[in-house]
């Protein structure tokens, strides 16, 4: 088995120890940083998001593998950086205003660092203004909003009327999730998609920014 195999295989079991010291040894022995990210990383996270897709894995599982992924990032962004390369896209992600859960849109944050992005997390109770701002300020090609209570989803509503009212709506591909939200209330708010699970929307979210370019 390749050193990047290995990787993969600590990665979705979750061994973050094992995959931080693998990253450095590849590093070290010259593999390509981008391999490492695509082969190593991101595709063991990948099979994660498939299975926990197909319920052969769990929110527990899907986490730690999160945070072996996130274990060999932190060796792997600096030499990156210095080789330049570029995300799949850039996505701001929350929870609206008014709604304090959080573990739906974790998920989805790691789906997405796994898919390629580069995140910016807001975290819950985001005013409406927050995630427009953000948006403009980074570049955003996706803005990604979660619900979990019905009380709070108008304010996914109030988002895209905002965007109309600027003239900002074409600029960003906008996503909604969360236990509440449907398909059809997307569609009646103007979103462009809505997802049920994390996997899905990683896999939506890249697609979409794929055909845009």
């Amino acid at each position: 088995m390749s050193i990047i195999q290995e990787m993969s295989e600590f990665l979705q079991k979750g061994r973050a120890k094992n995959v931080k010291a693998l990253v450095q040894q590849a590093l070290d022995e010259g593999v390509d940083p981008k391999e490492i990210l695509n082969e190593g990383l991101l595709s063991g996270m990948m099979i994660i998001g498939a299975k926990f897709k197909n319920n052969e894995v769990f929110v527990p599982e899907v986490l730690v593998a999160a945070r072996a992924m996130n274990a060999g990032l932190s060796v792997l962004e600096p030499k990156l950086v210095e080789v330049g390369n570029e995300p799949v896209g850039k996505a701001v992600i929350g929870t609206v205003q008014g709604d304090l859960h959080d573990i739906g849109k974790n998920l989805v944050v790691m789906m997405l660092k796994g898919a390629g992005f580069e995140i910016y997390d807001l975290g819950v109770d985001v005013e409406t203004s927050v995630f427009i701002d953000k948006a403009e300020e980074v570049g955003a090609d996706v803005i990604c909003m979660s619900a979990l209570l019905t009380t709070t989803m108008p304010k996914m509503q109030d988002c895209i009327d905002q965007l109309n009212e600027k003239g900002l709506r074409s600029k960003f591909i906008v996503m909604v999730g969360g236990a509440p939200v449907n398909d059809s209330f997307a569609q009646q708010i103007g979103a462009d998609f809505y997802t049920p699970d994390a996997a899905t929307a990683a896999e939506v979210a890249k697609k979409a920014v794929m055909d845009r370019k």
